[in-house]
């Protein structure tokens, strides 16, 4: 099961990132446990969605403590974003990222035990929850994600994903970190928003309130649409069950990890 979770491939870019094993000046103490198997069981938890506690050690070797412990501890060292951004680079080192147009959207979900960056979702009686925000290139591939509490207005999150695409390796020339266009529907219909896009070179096809539908825009904008089915694959992300935002985070950035690393071994 280890081997089919973190295949070779993707082995070999999470050791480029984890950080290394601290040493032990002391001597004795408990073998440490691989980071192979311990990856593997977050993602076991990821996927599958179940708690820390059921994690079948048996087939893993490490418990679900020591799994949850690495995992803060991977968290604050920022090991899921690099993970991410070394997928995206590898991807577009292979021309596999397609920078002619992206699209902007976000999802809800219900925070089962509160914690930071949650808010009552308007949605959804009031009850609270965070909301996912997501930058897809235009076959999909998730270039940025970010979270907020489920009442932020969407077009708050416009500026911030769009500074938070790193710049990502191209098959001939610089790193890339600008789309040509960008899709978004009538929730971030604001001119400040589409004249900072404008200052930066990027074009944008924002639908308009009162004046037009979403269908026409759908055209394009069901890429992110089919991105936000991917990431419901990660069960985790089902429902909000951690209580720091830096945790639920983590998840996100796992899942798209993995739909990039689809993509890239296809």
């Amino acid at each position: 099961m280890v081997e089919r979770l973190v295949p070779d491939e993707l082995w070999e870019l999470f050791q480029r990132v984890v950080p290394e094993v601290p040493s032990r000046p002391q001597g004795g103490g408990r073998r440490r446990h691989g980071d192979r198997e311990v990856l593997a069981a977050i993602v076991f938890v990821a996927t599958s969605g179940c708690t820390w506690q059921q994690v079948p050690t048996a087939s893993f070797g490490p418990s679900g403590a020591t799994a949850h412990r690495r995992f803060t501890e991977w968290t604050k060292a920022r090991v899921w974003a690099k993970l991410h951004r070394l997928v995206l680079d590898e991807l577009g080192s292979r021309g596999e990222l397609d920078w002619s147009r992206c699209a902007i959207d976000s999802v809800n979900m219900r925070a089962l035990k509160r914690g930071s960056l949650t808010g009552p979702n308007p949605v959804d009686r009031g009850k609270y929850g965070s909301k996912i925000h997501l930058i897809t290139e235009r076959t999909g591939l998730p270039l940025s994600v970010g979270i907020s509490g489920a009442n932020t207005h969407d077009s708050q999150a416009l500026i911030p994903l769009m500074k938070g695409i790193p710049p990502i390796r191209s098959r001939r020339g610089p790193r890339r970190r600008r789309p040509h266009k960008l899709h978004a529907d009538k929730g971030y219909d604001y001119n400040h928003l589409r004249r900072w896009l404008a200052g930066r070179g990027i074009r944008h096809r924002i639908a308009r309130k009162g004046v037009e539908t979403s269908q026409r825009l759908g055209r394009h904008r069901w890429t992110i649409e089919r991105t936000m089915a991917w990431l419901a694959g990660c069960r985790r992300l089902h429902r909000r069950y951690e209580r720091k935002a830096d945790h639920f985070l983590a998840f996100t950035s796992i899942a798209c990890t993995l739909i990039c690393y689809r993509r890239l071994t296809k």
